[in-house]
């Protein structure tokens, strides 16, 4: 077994390591989710974190670690009687992004259960963490069925397996850790609600603190043992603090002035629910057990809403998590008192008050300055030549439900919510002879398969003669997650402020529906001489809204080189992941200038999508009362469809969902 990097041995990352510490003192407190950049040594610290937990007392021989003081009476290896036990460390499980449903939860042989009428289990990650650490890595790239099942068991405490009519329930309480860089996605809501703590993480910027990172992790590569040993009287210091912390915890009086503080301050940021009041009460009074002290101070309480509330704030995908720290200081002085925990003598920005949160309260971009001539069609703005020149970025207009934009015919992509797939969640709709392990069992199919041999395999009695030739896999259908590959005309002919500001919230609202989807995205602007992929694929759709917020317009509409770079985007997506359909979404006026037959050139560039079996949707940017009707001259050409902004929204009259058409779509039958 390979020896851990040290906890008292990583360098900086207070709030990490607090937090960190603080569920260790106070499991109650929910875990803690640690967001930050590639390299922060977000996993090296979760992974210490384990040599210093309590070692915890379990019945000897249980696969599901109950307590010897009071066993868990439904127990698949149980009943066990209360006494005895044995002590073992506490254990940190980690589980991969690609595991199974059966990884997570636990198989049953379904085999023998059918014709022994025996619960054969095989427990699973969700029972090796139970009274331990379930620690995700890239938690913000576990498949949704995962998810779901450990928002159930972090619910209930419990988990359950159910196959078919036949049900195994064992114990489950684990510490949630789990750790994510922003940049690749973010977490569900409901996910992230449950981690009662968060963390932002980032590389120190002093030149001694990085040499020292850097010095640290070399010795300790050269002789892991040796370097352990060097910091084991740190540890066994910082292990004796976190018993006498817990030895203290009962102790510790929250009274009614911090009690006031902590809902004022959940009030004051509009977090959703009750669960931050609890997080925030049971934080604080862990930081004061940390501290050695039996009652909750201001200072407690200022540092329990910096850890507790920043992931808890945020109103929607783009919004960036944070806390504006003079809001929270004036609410907690509003709101101090005399009494237990009102802390009146106590400094609000003294020791507990953690470390700078990496951005405020989000506050709105100022509106960008009126540009004159500029915002008329047609007209050159000042100060730039007509139809060449670049201006500004313009503001976003509000984001609004979009209709549900579907790729044709049926997949078998990532999990996720826009288009048809056949997955391993979702109805029934057959059967099939199983490829490998036998995961959803399709009961009627398989008796049928049985019942003709049972005269031949002597049944004699009322059970089932059933043998693994006759099992059948349920197939289902359900939904996929796509990648839907945005193409942005910025080119003069889209500059008019308010077109250009309806353009980007028409964008932004499918970039939320392809969040809320689960769905890869990427994002082509094309304008000028040419095209750029402002972001290549990925599940990060907040950045790709951020790119969306600065990109610039101006000069001539390069149509072709847009739909060119899409196809090259395209078909190295294909490559490196052939089971993701993608859908291309074209945002323009449909207009094509520069170069030698341009509007020729968009036409041959859009069939090369078309040839392909690209699904597609041109999202006519076209607006006054003379309309050239380009853009659904260019949909017929991609084979797809053209709607324009007003058809966009879901309320709109001409229909809740709207296919995207095939390369057989009715478009290009009209045609």
């Amino acid at each position: 077994m390979s020896t851990p990097y040290p906890f008292t041995a990583i360098v900086g990352q207070d709030d990490l390591r607090l937090g960190l510490l603080l569920n260790a003192v106070s499991p109650a407190v929910g875990g803690v989710l640690v967001r930050g950049e590639k390299g922060t040594a977000k996993s090296t610290a979760v992974r210490a974190l384990a040599a210093l937990m309590p070692e915890v007392d379990v019945v000897s021989g249980c696969r599901f670690s109950c307590d010897p003081v009071s066993p868990d009476p439904a127990c698949p290896d149980g009943p066990h009687e209360a006494g005895g036990g044995v002590s073992r460390a506490a254990r940190t499980v980690e589980l991969p992004v690609g595991a199974s449903e059966d990884r997570l939860v636990g198989a049953l042989d379904i085999e023998r259960a059918l014709a022994e009428g025996v619960k054969a289990f095989e427990p699973g990650l969700l029972a090796d963490a139970h009274r331990g650490i379930l620690y995700v890595d890239e938690v913000n790239l576990l498949h949704d069925h995962l998810v779901d099942l450990l928002l159930d068991a972090a619910a209930m405490g419990a988990s359950y397996v159910e196959r078919e009519g036949v049900s195994v329930r064992h114990a489950a309480r684990f510490l949630l850790v789990g750790t994510m860089n922003p940049e690749e996605g973010e977490l569900r809501p409901q996910l992230l609600d449950r981690f009662g703590l968060t963390v932002e993480v980032a590389a120190s910027r002093e030149t001694d603190q990085r040499v020292e990172v850097v010095r640290r992790r070399l010795a300790y590569d050269d002789d892991p043992a040796g370097f352990a040993a060097r910091w084991a009287g740190e540890e066994g210091a910082l292990r004796e603090r976190i018993v006498a912390a817990r030895a203290l915890l009962p102790q510790v009086a929250l009274g009614d002035g911090a009690l006031r503080q902590i809902a004022a301050t959940c009030a004051a940021f509009e977090v959703d629910g009750m669960r931050a009041d609890i997080v925030m009460a049971r934080t604080a009074t862990a930081l004061a057990a940390w501290a050695g002290r039996t009652d909750v101070l201001a200072e407690d309480v200022r540092q329990a809403a910096l850890l507790a509330l920043p992931h808890r704030r945020r109103r929607n995908p783009f919004d960036a998590p944070g806390l504006d720290e003079d809001k929270l200081d004036d609410t907690l002085e509003q709101n101090s008192g005399e009494g237990d925990g009102g802390g009146d003598d106590t400094d609000p920005d003294g020791p507990g008050g953690g470390g700078q949160p990496p951005q405020g309260d989000g506050p709105d971009t100022p509106p960008q300055p009126e540009a004159g001539d500029g915002d008329t069609p047609g007209l050159p703005s000042q100060g730039r030549p007509a139809g060449g020149g670049e201006q500004q970025p313009v503001r976003a207009a509000e984001p609004f439900r979009t209709k549900m934009l579907s790729v044709p015919g049926i997949g078998e992509g990532a999990a996720g919510r826009r288009s048809r797939a056949r997955t391993e969640h979702g109805r029934t709709t057959g059967a099939r002879r199983p490829e490998g392990l036998l995961t959803k069992l399709h009961l009627t199919a398989t008796v049928q398969a049985a019942a003709p041999h049972q005269h031949a395999r002597g049944r004699t009695g009322r059970g089932l003669v059933v043998r693994r030739d006759d099992l059948r896999q349920a197939t289902r259908e359900g939904r996929e997650g796509n990648l839907v590959l945005f193409v942005v005309d910025g080119s003069g002919s889209m500059a008019a402020r308010q077109r250009m500001g309806a353009v980007k919230g028409a964008v932004l609202s499918l970039l939320l529906d392809a969040y809320q989807r689960r769905d890869k995205v990427g994002l082509i602007t094309f304008r000028g001489k040419g095209a750029e992929v402002a972001l290549p694929p990925t599940s990060s759709v907040d950045t790709a809204a951020a790119r969306l917020e600065t990109l610039p317009t101006g000069g001539r509409t390069p149509l072709a080189a847009g739909l060119l770079k899409a196809h090259d985007v395209l078909r190295v997506e294909r490559l490196r992941d052939p089971s993701r359909r993608p859908l291309l979404v074209v945002v323009t006026d449909g207009r094509a200038t520069g170069g030698p037959d341009p509007v020729a050139l968009a036409a041959r560039a859009a069939r090369l999508h078309e040839a392909e079996g690209t699904a597609s949707v041109v999202v006519d940017c076209e607006s006054g009362v003379v309309r050239l009707g380009l853009a659904g001259r260019l949909a017929r050409d991609l084979g797809g469809t053209a709607v324009t902004l007003d058809e966009l929204r879901a309320d709109s009259i001409a229909g809740l969902v709207r296919d995207v058409q095939g390369i057989n779509g009715s478009n290009r039958r009209a045609a």
